[in-house]
């Protein structure tokens, strides 16, 4: 029976807590006719660390789906939620700055962003040296860590339940429940549905050992600068080459960036830092304070002096894409089949694509549990 029509909800566990993590446990909550528990091991109001990649993203939505008409869909359904919930006077409009955004194109392809609000194109005079082509539209940023802060406390105020927990193997959630990590022994009640929202950790979660999920390390640099109101971004999609600044709405800029495969080291590398004030000053010489501009060009040293922290994170590539289907494994005696319905491998689009995954992991989870 479908769990909208049960006499009592459904018990769903999600495993994981970063912005995928979130906003589908958020997704299901929201329908009704679930009880929902996220498991995992790092929270949002934890101290960062590298391996909560969602943490340290810009992060701003920037669609990088092209072509790929399916996940196009997906990140223009997530920015019309975050454009609703970035709209003055509501909620979360701490969490997010609307501001005009420029992209210059090195390699010549066409982002199809065309959809955007404000969107043209940029005549060839007003191109940077070196950009094929270049774009403007009206975006949205995202403040980070208030704004997980602010998914987690929605998922808690309407009545989730969250645990922490290392799972070592989707059975101990099967077989245990919640209360396993919680308490140390299986809850009273069996699990209807695992939600698999791992990110890189789909790689060694037993149950599941993705092969194909693989880190893109990404250092970044955060300067207070509250004079910038503006996103500039320059590219080359196949040389990986990325170069972008973010402001949030607090008045500090995120700085960028790298795109290393299998790039496994956790700490910011001092000369990575360096590379990107002097590719972020290239681009975007507002950077330096104005009343150091209203004298003379700045340098890398005048942003050594606003910077407030370096860091990096690893983005869960995924050969192939985004994972969103459903397995059924064996429940606990005398249950039946459990569905796990996974959604992981977004890499560095975790959070425009997210909750456009979240509704299709959504519909995979009613499918699974209507006979």
């Amino acid at each position: 029976m479908s769990s909208r029509n049960s006499e009592s909800p459904k018990n769903v566990v999600v495993i994981g807590a970063g912005v995928v993590g979130l906003t589908t446990a958020l997704k299901i909550q929201e329908k009704g006719g679930y009880r929902v528990t996220i498991i995992a091991e790092t929270f949002p109001t934890d101290p960062k660390n590298a391996k909560y990649t969602s943490i340290w993203a810009g992060a701003h939505h920037v669609s990088h789906a092209a072509d790929d008409a399916k996940q196009m869909a997906i990140d223009r359904e997530t920015f019309e939620v975050m454009w609703e919930l970035s709209a003055p006077g509501g909620d979360a409009e701490h969490c997010f700055y609307r501001i005009p955004q420029t992209d210059y194109i090195l390699d010549g392809r066409d982002e199809c962003l065309d959809w955007m609000p404000d969107f043209k194109k940029l005549p060839q005079d007003a191109l940077v040296q070196g950009a094929v082509l270049g774009t403007s539209f009206t975006t949205l940023t995202i403040d980070t860590p208030p704004y997980l802060s602010y998914l987690f406390a929605r998922f808690i105020a309407r009545g989730g339940s969250v645990v922490r927990g290392s799972v070592q193997h989707i059975s101990q959630v099967i077989e245990g429940g919640p209360n396993l990590f919680r308490l140390g022994k299986a809850s009273a009640e069996s699990v209807d549905a695992v939600v698999v929202c791992p990110g890189l950790g789909a790689r060694t979660l037993g149950g599941v050992e993705d092969k194909d999920v693989y880190p893109i390390r990404g250092q970044v640099v955060l300067i207070r600068a509250p004079w910038i109101n503006f996103g500039r971004t320059i590219s080359h999609a196949e040389q990986g080459l990325w170069t972008y600044i973010i402001p949030r709405r607090c008045g500090d800029v995120i700085l960028g960036g790298t795109k290393l495969d299998n790039d496994w080291y956790p700490a910011a590398r001092p000369e990575t830092t360096t590379d990107i004030l002097e590719r972020c000053l290239a681009l975007c010489p507002e950077l330096v304070p104005p009343e150091i501009r209203a004298q003379r060009p700045g340098t890398i040293d005048d942003l050594r002096s606003l910077i407030l922290e370096e860091g990096c994170g690893f983005r869960p590539q995924r050969k192939g894409g985004v994972r969103l289907d459903v397995e059924w494994v064996e429940g606990r005696p005398g249950q039946g089949k459990v569905p796990l319905v996974f959604n992981y491998g977004h890499g560095g689009g975790g959070y425009q694509a997210s909750w456009g995954t979240a509704t299709i992991a959504l519909d995979l989870l009613e499918k699974a549990l209507t006979p």
